[in-house]
């Protein structure tokens, strides 16, 4: 593993009696992966960033990249951040106003000879897609390009590890989710390890190779993306990923193996899915996203719509069923039912992941 983070804690002494900001986290990356940190504020994303930056010191635990610890209290280890070979890239891109494109790359490369450091400015400019720009003033440039001029000053060092916090927080919606892909395809053609710390769930889709979910300092889940949303590994997990409900449900033996009974029928094919223990009486709740639920004007269970949200291409509907419960569905958006309307839905669920209805 490049990046190994094990059992690490992070605990601020100003407040001793409160819980840890990060709480015996353990994850790793491969040379050449894209990480994400993602969670709500407040979780320990950044305080987690920090320490692997250095910024902030580990409480226990340890640290270490391709085999050298850089944290290890136990051990009385701590390496100071300008020794790490750590690349960082912040929220509001940090550019110096009165340095030019080319300086503000150039600035981590003084050690190299002029004509080495022109080149590499060069090349790095023109990873980014800023050939060109060299001369330019950073006030000259976009949102956009800006954050790829600081991208490119982070990766000119050629650092082992590039760190990014929240980086597209500042830019539109749409940019972001572009940019994201972009900084993708950079990171992957220059073979950079890099860990992104993120609360927004397209922006480390787009992305990360593995994101962690992260919930009061722990760490959830450590998965790709299409596991956190179809195979989720806690409730929290299952919340806070994508757009869903939990409904409750009993699971039974059928004459074809097992069957979850919900308010919207029975969902077979369940044998194969992990189901996280054993639950009295076959009492559950179970996960129903919005892409889960059909709208089917020949189905029997009926639903009312009571909120609908325009999404281009389709509505997000809050349906009520006969009995209280409540589910979302994704509808094309030339479905335009009218609030107080009922109309019919059915389940089809690929895949059934159930919790213990005594947690909610």
């Amino acid at each position: 593993m490049f990046l190994a983070v094990e059992n690490a804690s992070v605990r601020y002494a100003r407040a001793p009696a409160v819980r840890p900001a990060v709480d015996g986290v353990s994850f790793g990356l491969v040379r050449g992966e894209v990480g994400a940190l993602l969670g709500p504020s407040g979780c320990g994303k950044t305080s987690l960033l920090r320490a692997v930056a250095g910024l902030e010191p580990i409480t226990t635990g340890r640290i270490a990249i391709a085999g050298e610890v850089l944290s290890e209290p136990a051990r009385g280890a701590h390496r100071a951040p300008e020794q790490r070979r750590i690349g960082m890239v912040f929220q509001d891109y940090a550019l110096f106003p009165h340095l030019s494109v080319g300086d503000n790359v150039a600035f981590g490369l003084s050690a190299l000879p002029r004509p080495e450091r022109a080149a590499r400015v060069e090349r790095m400019l023109e990873l980014v897609g800023l050939q060109g720009a060299a001369r330019r003033a950073p006030h000259e440039l976009s949102g956009g390009q800006q954050q790829r001029v600081a991208l490119a000053r982070a990766l000119a060092p050629a650092p082992r590890l590039l760190l990014l916090d929240e980086p597209f927080a500042s830019l539109d919606v749409d940019l972001r989710e572009r940019l994201a892909h972009e900084v993708r395809a950079i990171l992957k053609a220059s073979g950079t390890t890099a860990l992104l710390v993120t609360h927004d769930q397209l922006e480390a889709f787009a992305l990360a190779d593995r994101i962690g979910v992260m919930s009061a300092g722990r760490l959830e889940q450590w998965d790709d993306a299409y596991a956190l949303y179809h195979r989720p590994a806690t409730r929290f997990v299952a919340g806070f990923i994508g757009h869903g409900v939990f409904a409750p449900a009993r699971i039974v033996a059928c004459d074809h193996g097992n069957c979850v009974h919900t308010p919207l029928g029975e969902l077979h094919d369940v044998a194969n899915c992990p189901l996280p223990g054993a639950y009295p009486g076959g009492e559950c709740d179970v996960l129903l996203r919005a892409d889960d639920i059909v709208h089917d004007d020949a189905s029997p269970v009926r639903a009312l719509i009571e909120r609908k949200a325009f999404r281009g291409s389709e509505f997000l509907y809050t349906l009520r069923l006969a009995g209280g419960e409540r589910v979302l569905a994704h509808v094309p958006s030339h479905h335009d039912h009218q609030l107080g309307e009922w109309i019919g839905i059915r389940a089809e669920v690929d895949h059934v992941v159930t919790f213990d209805r005594a947690a909610a």
